[in-house]
This record gives C-alpha cells, structure tokens and sequence, in this order.
C-alpha cells in the first residue's frame, strides 16, 4: 500500500498544525496532491487504466474546490500552501 498511517502523519503534520489535525484545507490539499502525483505515475504506466483515470479526475476536482474555498476564504493561506505544494493555479 503506497499510502500509509504513518506516511499520513507525516502529511498532516508537515501541511498542518499537527500530526492529528486532520481538518484542515492545507491537510487535505497536500493529502489530495500527494495521491494525485501517485495516480498519475501509475497512469503513466498504465494508460488503459480507465477507472484509475476517473478516480484521478475526481481527485484534482475536490483538490480544486478546496483551494477555491481557500482562496474566497483566506488568499495568504491559499497562496502559501500553492507555493509550498508547487501547484498551478
């Protein structure tokens, strides 16, 4: 499994406030980035893997709505945690 409890953690405390907080939008954004980067690494590979791809599609989708919450919520946060993750806009 590529995505494990502690690799989790390790997320949630590197994106935010800590290991336990999994709340937050930077959280779930690093957490959706992450697991996008995988998906697309294993579309590469496998490119008639067509469920994967609608899983993907999903992914950047709710990836998508987080960050425009963020950005009508608070734009210092929202343009931190793009810099920090090295998402486009």
């Amino acid at each position: 499994m590529y995505l494990t409890v502690d690799k989790k953690q390790e997320i949630f405390a590197a994106h935010g406030k800590d290991a336990k907080d999994t709340g937050t939008a930077e959280g779930q954004i690093a957490l959706f980035t992450y697991r996008i980067n995988h998906l697309t690494e294993h579309l590469k590979k496998n490119r008639h893997d067509f469920n994967t791809e609608r899983s993907l599609i999903r992914l950047v989708g709710k990836r998508r709505s987080l960050l425009n919450y963020l950005k009508d919520t608070e734009i210092n946060r929202y343009r931190a945690i793009i810099e920090k993750l090295g998402i486009r806009k």
